[in-house]
């Protein structure tokens, strides 16, 4: 929904994992993986699958200048912090449905759930809760909360190969709340329609239903996104009038080669009044995943935001660049450490804020990250 630093060299040891999408399933591992398994036959009834039970857990250290701007790992410096556990219960079949119970600071800033007063509810500890039911092979309805089919990255640690979040994710949508109907259309293409209440809230609180559609292609080693996400934003009131939202984005990935791995993503947004004009915001990414061996893997993601209206920082006719180089190491079962070294850097002084409260225009960060799934 960020120029550039002298070189820095990152020799890391990782673990080979896939790159996941954020898309609505964050059971599969891959984009790919995902796209088949959401279209291969079903069984005829749930009743003989089995409940499967997965689950991760992560915690971090970080230190930098400054607390990042995206989502996750914003607001203590040298110090260590905790990230998200999570159980996901969940039945596959003709019937089937998802239990994605989570607890800490990551599933407390992705999943909502404060009252009036801005104190965390019950609703927190809800990633999804949704069941689902495919009356034919190439029809799927779920009803409930599930997680965005918008954008690349995903609220689960274990599905991404860099720990800190993009600017792309951090300001696009985390969940939904409605019903949608996935269609394939054919082996290589598919379409979901969805309705949906206010984005990343449980409690509608805007009058009015917001609309989903997503276009789908996977053939090979290429799959690619095109999603849309619209509705009313705000109210008309007497003091202010109604805002409508619009957010496009494109999610593309390609196996270039058994170690090497891409990806891109492209999102913009836009805030529409009758009153005030338009304000809006655009960004893209380049992802790159290298598998030196079977327990080393080196991420990298490339990311530019374009924040003309002020719309995310509030200063006009700004810019971000920021780079992110991750390593991946297994050293354990399912126990992954996430070495990262991330540089931002912006046209406006004061995007970001120091830890003495110095106004940047740059920041650069270290974190260790330890991720367990089972």
């Amino acid at each position: 929904m960020r120029i550039i630093y002298s070189a820095v060299c990152l020799i890391m040891f990782a673990s080979i994992a896939n790159v996941s999408f954020a898309q609505d399933d964050v059971l599969s591992e891959s984009l790919v993986s995902r796209f088949k398994q959401r279209w291969s036959k079903m069984p005829k009834d749930s009743v003989d699958s089995p409940l499967i039970i997965r689950g991760a857990v992560d915690a971090y250290y970080l230190s930098g200048k400054a607390p990042l701007p995206t989502s996750f790992t914003g607001g203590v410096n040298n110090t260590f912090s905790l990230g998200m556990a999570n159980v996901i219960l969940s039945k596959e079949g003709k019937v089937g449905f998802v239990a994605d119970l989570a607890f800490g600071p990551r599933a407390e800033g992705a999943n909502g759930g404060f009252d009036a007063d801005g104190k965390i509810t019950t609703l927190s500890m809800i990633k999804q809760l949704y069941v689902s039911y495919s009356p034919f092979e190439a029809l799927k309805f779920t009803l409930g909360n599930f997680s965005t089919y918008y954008g690349y990255e995903l609220i689960d640690a274990p599905l991404n190969i860099n720990y800190s979040t993009s600017y792309l994710f951090s300001y696009g949508p985390f969940f939904h709340t409605g019903v949608k109907a996935n269609v394939a259309l054919s082996d290589k293409f598919g379409v979901m329609l969805g309705v949906f209440s206010d984005t990343d809230t449980k409690i509608d609180v805007v009058k009015g239903q917001h609309l989903g559609a997503q276009l789908s292609y996977a053939s090979g080693n290429f799959s690619a996104y095109l999603n849309y996400l619209g509705g009313r934003f705000a109210e008309e009131t007497e003091d202010s009038p109604e805002i409508m939202n619009s957010q496009f984005d494109i999610t593309a990935s390609f196996q270039a080669t058994e170690k090497l791995g891409l990806g891109f993503n492209a999102a913009t947004r836009t805030l529409a009044s009758d009153g005030d004009g338009d304000a809006s915001w655009s960004g893209a990414a380049l992802y790159a995943k290298y598998a030196f061996s079977d327990s080393f893997l080196f991420g990298l993601r490339a990311e530019t935001i374009n924040d003309t209206d002020g719309f995310l920082f509030g200063e006009v006719d700004n810019n971000i660049f920021a780079l992110t180089l991750s390593g991946n190491v297994t050293i354990a079962n399912n126990l992954r450490l996430i070495p990262e070294l991330r540089f931002d850097s912006a046209k406006a002084t004061g995007t970001f804020t120091s830890y003495s409260d110095e106004a940047l225009k740059a920041n650069s960060v270290f974190l260790l990250a330890a991720v367990y799934s089972f």
